[in-house]
């Protein structure tokens, strides 16, 4: 093996929790904890899906960790105490035919967006960000599904998804926060 390949993830797993609390901070950890993630050391990655990388069901991943470990994520989150605030967060994948090509991840996160609306958003950035190391050519204000169709068509993008949280924060306004995240394992 290469030393260049220890940091290379094998796999990768996608989650998402909310989190209500007085405090900020708490929100934010509960938040984790319903993601399944608050007991490891969490490293924020830009991007970039890895060529040749796995993606797992979280119960297979969360098994393969130990409390304390440090992860590389890529997350999207959200807060707010603003009573009946609509908030969202999502990460967006973009997946390529070819297996030994990058794909990519996008964050994506709002106010006022319903988690399929913040969802479908974070999951075209994703397919706009790989169909552009193609050069593909498409028009950025047509809809998603037109977009899509392009991608397909082209036959390189093999699948996009998006894993998305959204939630209303509660009339007594403690601190809501909504996190999404994708999870690499080496």
């Amino acid at each position: 093996m290469k030393d260049q390949d220890i940091f290379q993830p094998k796999m990768m797993f996608l989650t998402k929790g909310t989190g209500r609390h007085k405090e900020k901070l708490s929100s934010f950890e509960l938040a984790l904890r319903s993601a399944g993630i608050e007991k490891y050391n969490l490293v924020r990655v830009s991007s970039i899906f890895p060529p040749g990388c796995k993606i797992i069901n979280k119960d297979k991943g969360l098994e393969l960790l130990k409390p304390g470990q440090i992860l590389f994520v890529v997350m999207a989150e959200n807060a707010t105490n603003e009573p009946n605030r609509l908030l969202s967060a999502s990460i967006g994948v973009a997946i390529p035919t070819d297996k030994s090509h990058y794909g990519y991840l996008s964050e994506h996160h709002s106010f006022g967006q319903t988690e399929k609306t913040c969802g479908e958003y974070a999951e075209d950035l994703a397919a706009q960000m790989l169909a552009s190391t193609y050069g593909i050519e498409f028009n950025i204000d047509a809809s998603y599904d037109e977009k899509k169709d392009i991608f397909k068509m082209d036959g390189r993008i093999i699948r996009t998804r998006h894993n998305s949280q959204s939630a209303v924060c509660g009339k007594d306004g403690y601190w809501t926060t909504v996190v999404s995240a994708a999870v690499f394992l080496l």
